[in-house]
Parts: structure tokens; C-alpha cells; sequence
């Protein structure tokens, strides 16, 4: 029997299919049919602190909405420790996926500020994620801020996280930094095991009519893989794990 076993991030793995970050990870049935169908490993859905920050400012509002009318209108506001904040949800679907699986559960992390990325990614591995992926995506937009600055912050934020967990931590990188083999070559330095090309450029729309931005999805195609194959041949220089991101995914109807 042909072995197909490989490694990913130092992780030994049965094969070299690992599911990337989808929302298709979000029900543990999907995540039990995953590994059914062959995925060596998964990589969750990915928590976002923005998103958390969001939330968390709403329902605060809405708790403290009123108060000051009347001192008995507190009474009946509901305890806050019978909220279950997004990120403790998370942690724990992240534990139900590693009592389903025998397979590695990656969790992923989209973070805003230096602590989140730190404090997220340190929840993560406490709820038993076996390596981390750091979903960043940089958007230059300051013309005092150079290249080089938006690498070092980079660098930076990959140091401080793997400086904090022990488990292997992987970079999904964008595809607009000016020498990626370069860049790569930092990455390894800075702690991380192992990178992702590329994360998605997701663009809104202009609606002539209402001359408002429109949020749009359009689904990958084929022919995106080709930078990712591009840029994997040339970052194999270095001792980093690479792996392109799926150019598009069709979930099978049967295994």
C-alpha cells in the first residue's frame, strides 16, 4: 500500500490533504465527514477580534441601556456571566472538534490589536489546538508608512505570538509584499513553522445607482492557484513549511 504520510508544521500527518479555514468547519457532522473522506487535518474557521469587539461594545450597550432611569431597573438586567462571548464559543467548538477527530484541528486567528493576537492565540492552544494559523492581511493605505515598516510589523507580530505558545504556528500571507522569498526567509526567523499562500483580496462593489460600496463574494477559480504554485517553487529555499491555500473548493457528496 502507497504511504502518502507527510509532515506539515512538524506535525506527522496521514496524508497530504489538509482542509483549509472554511465555514464549512462551523458543524462538528461536517468536521467528523471531513476526516471520514480523507482530510489529514483541519483548520478551523477563523475567530476575528474585530468581529468580538463589535459584539461585545453592542451588548454592552444594550445592558446598560436604561440604567439611568431608575436605580430597580437594574434588577432586571441579566447576569453577564450567562453570556457566551464569540471567542468562548469558539474555544469550544474547538475542543468538541478534538474530541470528534483523531486528526490535527488547527485553529485560525484574525486578530487587531498586538494583545489580541497574543491572547487569542494563547486561549487557542489552552482549548487544545495542535498548531495555529495567523490569518493576517495588510492593506497599505498610509503614504508615510513604507514596505519595509509593514514587514517589520509583520515580523513582529509573528515573534511576539510564537514567543508565546508552544505549539507550531503558520503565516497566511496576501500576495502584495515586494520580495516573498525574502519575506518568507523572515517569517522563519521570527518563529513561524510554516506559511499559507495566499489569503483571498476580497473587493466591494460600487453601486452607480446608490452610490454606495457594496460588499461582493465571488467564489475562487482554478486559475488563481497559479501565484501560489509560482511563489511555493521559489520559497522552498528556506526550511518553512509552505502551502497554497485551495484555489477553489467543491465539497464531495460522498467519500
Amino acid at each position: 500500500m502507497i504511504d502518502f504520510s507527510t509532515k506539515y508544521l512538524g506535525m506527522k500527518l496521514k496524508g497530504p490533504v489538509v482542509v483549509s479555514s472554511t465555514p464549512l468547519s462551523e458543524p462538528i457532522d461536517n468536521v467528523r465527514h471531513m476526516e471520514e473522506c480523507g482530510a489529514s487535518a483541519i483548520i478551523l474557521h477563523s475567530l476575528f477580534e474585530e468581529q468580538l469587539a463589535l459584539e461585545s461594545r453592542a451588548l454592552d450597550d444594550d445592558l446598560s441601556r436604561g440604567t439611568e432611569s431608575f436605580a430597580e431597573s437594574l434588577g432586571y438586567l441579566p447576569d453577564l456571566k450567562d453570556y457566551r462571548m464569540t471567542h468562548e464559543a469558539y474555544l469550544e467548538h474547538l475542543r468538541e472538534c478534538k474530541k470528534a477527530v483523531k486528526i490535527p484541528i488547527l485553529g485560525s486567528l484574525n486578530g487587531a490589536t498586538p494583545g489580541g493576537w497574543v491572547r487569542f492565540a494563547k486561549d487557542m492552544e489552552k482549548a487544545g489546538a495542535d498548531a495555529i494559523e495567523l490569518n493576517t492581511y495588510a492593506l497599505a493605505t498610509d503614504k508615510n508608512q513604507t514596505s519595509a515598516d509593514m514587514e517589520g510589523q509583520l515580523l513582529k507580530l509573528v515573534a511576539e505570538v510564537t514567543g508565546a505558545v508552544k505549539v507550531p504556528v503558520s503565516v497566511k500571507l496576501s500576495q502584495s509584499f515586494t520580495s516573498l522569498p525574502y519575506l518568507v526567509g523572515q517569517l522563519e526567523k521570527a518563529g513561524a513553522r510554516g506559511v499559507a499562500l495566499f489569503n483571498r483580496f476580497y473587493q466591494p462593489d460600487f453601486d452607480i445607482e446608490t452610490l454606495e460600496v457594496r460588499p461582493t463574494l465571488h467564489f475562487s477559480k482554478p486559475s488563481e492557484l497559479l501565484p501560489r504554485l509560482h511563489w511555493r517553487r521559489f520559497s522552498t529555499a528556506t526550511r518553512i513549511w509552505t502551502s497554497p491555500s485551495p484555489a477553489a473548493f467543491t465539497p464531495p457528496r460522498t467519500c
